[in-house]
């Protein structure tokens, strides 16, 4: 059988969709290409009817093997499209230059507010370049960065930026390289910060001291409500100053610890 002549669902769905999306389908409001792996090329394709498409609000590009000429394509239409609200970037190879052309339009889109980018090696090269764009960007209120190798110096670029950032809702940082020096710097913004609600870092390498300086933190902020920290590195003198700020906090009312090494003296300080 010749191989050129056997059609491709996906292959002929994506040109159908594209057909859709620069004709301004009503109907067209979500659009989900998971694993469709468009690549670049379709990247390319997909970003020039994103220019012209006013119908679309939801995008899931996850696992599309666009990488970083693809999103270098991507946010150049994000700089003009005004329709877009949440975008899923999952596992794409985008990379910290990915990234910088990312972030770069971050700076003048005014309507995403929910951005995944996880699983896409951004670093810490990535992560201060998305700060400096979460320090102007006024729309975006949850970010999701699980996995993405980002290490104690991208959590000091982040911190910066959520001392002046005052949209930004949601936080996930799980799966990365943040150790108690990142987390002394967030221990500092979130002193200041007046709009994160929600922040996970479970499976991180967050030990005792990164847990008394976020304790510290804790003991003023007004604003943090939902927590997680499961599969650290804590351990019993960590959770015994960290029980003390649950007792002055009056905001945090959901928390995750589990797969820690909290031991017996560490739960029973949280009790």
């Amino acid at each position: 059988m010749n191989r050129r002549n056997v059609s491709n669902p996906k292959e002929e769905e994506f040109e159908k969709e594209m057909q859709r999306l620069i004709l301004n389908d009503q109907e067209l409001t979500n659009l989900k290409l998971f694993d469709y792996k468009i690549g670049s090329e379709g990247m390319q394709a997909l970003s020039e009817a994103l220019k012209v498409n006013q119908t679309l609000s939801n995008l899931d590009l996850s696992i599309c093997q666009i990488g970083a000429m693809g999103m270098k394509a991507l946010s150049e239409s994000l700089k003009v499209n005004q329709i877009l609200i949440n975008l899923d970037l999952h596992s794409n190879q985008i990379g910290a230059e990915g990234m910088k052309a990312l972030s770069e339009a971050l700076k003048e889109n005014q309507t995403l507010t929910n951005l995944v980018l996880s699983c896409n090696k951004i670093g810490d090269e990535g992560m201060k370049a998305l700060s400096n764009s979460l320090k102007v960007n006024q729309t975006l209120t949850k970010l999701g960065l699980s996995k993405n190798q980002i290490g104690d110096e991208g959590m000091k670029a982040l911190s910066e930026s959520l001392k002046v950032n005052q949209t930004l809702t949601e936080l996930v940082l799980n799966g990365n390289e943040i150790g108690d020096e990142g987390m002394k710097a967030l221990s500092e913004c979130l002193k200041v910060n007046q709009t994160l609600t929600n922040l996970v870092l479970s499976g991180n390498e967050i030990e005792d001291e990164g847990m008394k300086v976020f304790s510290e933190s804790l003991k003023v902020n007004q604003t943090l409500i939902k927590l997680e920290l499961s599969y650290n590195e804590i351990g019993a003198k960590g959770m015994q100053v960290f029980s003390e700020c649950l007792k002055v906090n009056q905001t945090l009312t959901y928390l995750v610890l589990s797969g820690n090494e909290i031991g017996a003296k560490g739960m029973q300080s949280l009790s």
